[in-house]
């Protein structure tokens, strides 16, 4: 696969799969603008990305506020010109009963996880459309396909945007931009490491494979939906949860 001369952003490109997934379309020849809300980390990705002899910067966003993200997507086009690829990749959550949420956690969730991708995709779009080409990845979660006890309003979230990943698919299929989603099962990143040690050991013993996800499998997995490999694929959800989830 190749992505050379292709403009990428990745946002959530901090740590985790976001991290993964910049490093691997780096490598795949895309330049790649590295965005997260945590400048620290984000600029950490592009350094080790430059460090490896390819194209990174980074840049800030909160996907919280839609002033941001449209400064951000201003910022990026003024500097670069027209996206052609973007991973939604950004996302957070916390496992605990419903009956105990907040509305507070609940607004954050919904804007970070389903709100702040819709607002950054449709402010780049413009850009694609008028260039009929192009390639959007979500990343969502298997707790979006079939649920998950303790995260009801992330798996809400995240069952959102895998809707509208279907629905966007269609709306832009006739400008030749192709809308995708990658729905991790656990995966070892900062998220999970947040999770008790007994609830990890029941989730790997419910595993086929037996062990967590790596963010470089779920990277793998976006990066073919990015590239030229799957012009003929579109308003798709893949799996990446070790079999996990095999229906629903």
């Amino acid at each position: 696969m190749t992505l050379d001369n292709q403009l990428a952003i990745v946002t959530g490109a901090g740590s985790g799969i976001g991290r993964a997934t910049a490093l691997a379309l780096a490598r795949a020849g895309a330049q790649v603008i590295a965005a997260d809300i945590a400048a620290d980390s984000g600029q950490a990705t592009a350094a080790a990305i430059r460090a490896e002899g390819h194209r990174a910067s980074f840049k800030q966003v909160d996907l919280t506020d839609a002033a941001s993200i449209h400064a951000f997507a201003k910022a990026v086009q003024a500097e670069h010109g027209a996206v052609d690829v973007l991973v939604n990749a950004a996302g957070w959550g916390r496992t605990e009963p419903f009956v105990d949420g907040k509305p507070e956690f609940w607004a954050k969730l919904v804007a970070l996880n389903f709100v702040g991708p819709m607002t950054l995709t449709q402010a780049l779009l413009p850009a694609m459309i008028e260039r009929k080409r192009g390639r959007i990845v979500n990343v969502a979660s298997d707790a979006g396909r079939v649920g998950s006890l303790g995260e009801t309003v992330y798996a809400g979230t995240k069952g959102g945007l895998i809707a509208f990943t279907k629905s966007l698919a269609r709306e832009m299929a006739r400008y030749g931009i192709n809308v995708n989603c990658v729905c991790p099962g656990p995966t070892d990143t900062p998220l999970m490491a947040a999770v008790p040690d007994k609830v990890k050991e029941a989730l790997i013993k419910a595993i086929p494979l037996r062990r967590l996800g790596r963010p470089e499998e779920t990277a793998d997995a976006i990066a073919f939906f990015c590239g030229p490999g799957c012009s003929y694929v579109t308003g798709q959800v893949l799996s990446v949860s070790g079999g996990l989830t095999m229906a629903g």
